[in-house]
């Protein structure tokens, strides 16, 4: 889920003098908090906010609400590729601090919608919400890899992705001590009081660019307008399809337009000199296969977001009151704990095994909870413990799944692809939260109003009789993540190699993807180490070669300049 974005392929950085400290490394953690703590826990808390807007009269409905639950990881994936190159040559910390005050206006948005302007300053605010993630995740993350080296660096990235991965898995359970004790504007006030905090401690701090070179690549703009419209047209399909009906000329047309944006977008991006979506880089079927998987495993977060709403809308206490956001969100503390204490677990299966072993028990283990939350049948003190399971379980299996899946992504990508490859495999995590959410939510908002016992003949439906429908439709929603999931499994199974782990060395099967590359510090002290074997006439060679190829990239005004000031 976390992941470094596109940059200039053909350009590198210079190494900065300046070195990182803790005081630049607690900003950089804050910041990436305030989209995965603060923004995440929208989903857990939408029946809260629901019931606040409306409560004199109805200003928002449940679909709208759910596409204002889905927009953030939606903006997030379909901006993080560009605003990624926009790090790399106008300046990172420029753009992380960009970022961070988008977080703010978008937090100050969310907390003042009330009333006829709710659903406006609802999807705006969220809407922002995700363009500040798109800033911050890239830009940040090149930060750390650029100014923290050796035991530092690793140091600096597990601190990263403990901000990454603990926000997540601790913002249904924030949302939900923030409604019970402040309400849920509270969550937002303390978004921007932390986003403050994370400004202020990374101001001062020396910029880091790309150091251009050769003639600058333009973005392609219109691959991103072909892929929004497409992607917009099929997200509004899918959370209002119910509403405004299926077969309506409003639900048709907008399926078209999605589906001739996307044909256009695939023509386009194959003429594309520096295309938006590298489709090349799909050849590596290492890389196609992780790809899909990632995006159909954070898909999967349409489980956790259901069953939370579902256990608020139907689930009632021993007192007879229903389940607050607090209660829901408490019973996912297993799933913040488990996700970070395993994530080193992760690393050490892909070591031993591979990456597509540790893969495939990932998914396997998230199956297993999706198939525990889908027991919506059962009372309810019974489900509320297969979601304690189901939740801790989900935490473990995303964390086997998380860096085999990345290793398997980038590793055997060549040198120039990587920052490419880096943006599609981010752009797949935020677009599958935010299509897996959008799917599972339009499932159960979908269902949720039917009186027919769609699985009556099947399941029985325990308990009371007057939420059957509701229950029904969480265990459908839940349900497609189980599709989502096998669906992962398959693409894994087909398309990453076996072996490739310390068990099996020499053992691997097989695969069209290219030799694997050394990680940069290693990959410079093997040349370092070929030099130093060379005689001095050699490295005098080469370096006059080096010379030539920079005098090369010099503007033809330039080098007539040079040879004018020669003859003379």
């Amino acid at each position: 889920m976390a992941t470094t974005t596109q940059g200039p392929a053909p350009t590198t950085a210079k190494a900065p003098a300046y070195q990182g400290n803790d005081k630049l490394l607690l900003g950089i953690v804050l910041a990436v908090v305030t989209f995965w703590l603060f923004a995440g826990s929208a989903g857990t808390v939408a029946p809260a906010i629901l019931d606040d807007v409306n409560s004199s009269k109805e200003y928002l409905d449940a679909a709208s609400m759910n596409l204002a639950v889905s927009i953030t990881a939606l903006f997030s994936g379909l901006f993080i590729v560009l605003i990624g190159g926009l790090a790399d040559r106008f300046g990172r910390v420029k753009v992380t601090q960009i970022g961070i005050v988008l977080g703010i206006i978008g937090s100050v948005l969310l907390i003042f919608a009330s009333g006829s302007l709710a659903l406006p300053l609802l999807l705006a605010g969220r809407a922002i919400q995700g363009l500040s993630a798109a800033c911050i995740m890239p830009a940040s993350m090149a930060l750390v890899k650029t100014y923290w080296d050796g035991p530092a660096r690793q140091r600096a990235v597990s601190m990263w992705s403990i901000g990454s991965w603990g926000g997540s898995g601790l913002a249904a359970i924030f949302g939900g001590t923030m409604v019970k004790y402040t309400g849920w504007r509270g969550i937002f006030v303390a978004s921007i009081v932390v986003s403050v905090l994370a400004f202020v401690l990374i101001l001062g701090t020396p910029e880091n660019k790309v150091e251009q070179k050769g003639p600058r690549k333009s973005f392609d703009v219109l691959g991103l307008l072909l892929f929004v419209v497409g992607t917009l047209g099929l997200m509004i399909v899918l959370l209002f399809g119910s509403k405004i009906g299926w077969a309506s000329p409003t639900a048709i047309l907008l399926a078209v337009v999605a589906i001739a944006a996307y044909a256009a977008f695939v023509m386009v991006e194959k003429r594309q000199s520096n295309p938006f979506v590298d489709f090349s880089l799909f050849q590596n079927t290492t890389f196609t296969g992780a790809t899909i998987s990632n995006f159909l495993l954070n898909g999967t977060i349409g489980m956790l977001i259901v069953s939370q709403q579902l256990i608020q809308l139907a689930g009632h206490k021993s007192n007879g009151e229903l389940y607050s956001a607090w209660d829901a969100g408490l019973l996912t503390l297993g799933y913040g704990v488990f996700i970070i204490g395993f994530i080193r677990v992760g690393e050490k299966l892909l070591q031993r095994y591979g990456p597509r072993k540790p893969m495939i028990w990932g998914s396997a283990i998230v199956i297993v909870a999706c198939v525990l939350l889908m027991g919506t049948n059962v009372l309810i003190g019974r489900y509320v413990i297969l979601c304690v399971v189901a939740y801790s379980l989900f935490g473990i299996g995303l964390a086997f799944y998380a860096t085999p899946s990345t290793d398997a992504a980038l590793s055997n990508l060549p040198a120039d692809k990587a920052g490419s490859g880096a943006g599609i495999y981010k752009m797949a995590s935020s677009l599958g939260s935010a299509i897996g959410a959008a799917v599972s939510l339009a499932v159960f908002a979908g269902l949720a109003g039917t009186k027919s016992e769609i699985v009556g003949s099947v399941v029985h439906m325990e308990g009371r009789a007057d939420n059957i429908g509701l229950r029904q439709a969480g265990m459908m929603g839940v349900g497609v993540s189980l599709v989502f999931l096998l669906l992962a499994i398959i693409s894994i199974t087909m398309t990453v190699p076996r072996g490739g782990g310390s068990r099996e060395v020499g053992a691997v099967a097989p695969s069209p993807a290219p030799t694997p590359q050394l990680p940069p510090d290693d990959e410079k002290a093997a040349i370092l180490s070929r030099l130093s074997q060379l005689s001095v006439a050699e490295l005098q060679e080469v370096e006059k070669m080096a010379l030539l190829h920079e005098l090369g990239e010099l503007d033809p005004k330039v080098l007539r300049q040079l040879v004018s000031t020669r003859k003379g």
